[in-house]
């Protein structure tokens, strides 16, 4: 089956994310700047939360020009990885509201490592239907930096109960790993238009 409906359901999903996160964000009944400083904390969750949603949807696009079909299997690695990243807003608010204590951070933390072990599902099931030496293969190889991000994200989970700020700080170290997307795809993707372009 082909990848347009799963591609468009997804930005769909992603957009509302993003949508309900910022009218989670009160506006203030005053015009000063004092009046913006109890909102600082739901400000920079949305901050942060908003990276990490670019992050995906940039990744999930440059991973799927990669492939050429998707399967059942796809269908329901993307559902899942869609599933934990509509928790995003939800942990966001409640860390934002809560000034980033124990217990919210470590549930942003959880819904992060849960959204980057099913990115790392959809990821391989992807690798398992176009075969080892697909153009997708090649350009992830071991995949250290999604492996990297999952046990960073459980060493955060952990020290949220004691350094909530440690946390905020790892959670955000491995978004900034993240911003720019994968370059061996957008290699790969060159090279392969570049031969077919003399090909032709």
């Amino acid at each position: 089956m082909t990848k347009g409906r799963l591609e468009a359901f997804s930005d769909g999903v992603l957009a509302i994310i993003i949508t309900i996160m910022v009218l989670e964000i009160k506006v203030p009944h005053s015009d000063t700047l004092a009046s913006l400083k109890p909102l600082l904390p739901a400000l920079l969750s949305y901050v942060l939360s908003f990276i990490y949603i670019g992050i995906y949807w940039n990744n999930h696009h440059h991973m799927l020009h990669t492939v050429r079909h998707i399967n059942g299997s796809t269908l329901w690695a993307n559902t899942h990885l869609l599933f934990w990243l509509s928790l995003v807003p939800f942990a966001t608010h409640w860390m934002g509201e809560n000034h980033f204590t124990a217990l919210p951070v470590a549930v942003y933390g959880i819904i992060l490592f849960m959204a980057g072990f099913a990115y790392y599902i959809l990821l391989h099931t992807l690798i398992r239907l176009h075969g080892k030496d697909s153009l997708l293969a090649h350009a992830i190889g071991g995949d250290k930096k999604g492996i990297v991000s999952i046990v960073v994200y459980a060493v955060g989970i952990i020290l949220s109960f004691t350094a909530p700020a440690i946390s905020l700080i790892l959670y955000a170290a491995v978004a900034a790993m993240w911003l720019i997307p994968d370059p061996r795809i957008e290699k790969l993707l060159y090279n392969k238009k570049e031969k077919n372009n003399y090909q032709e």
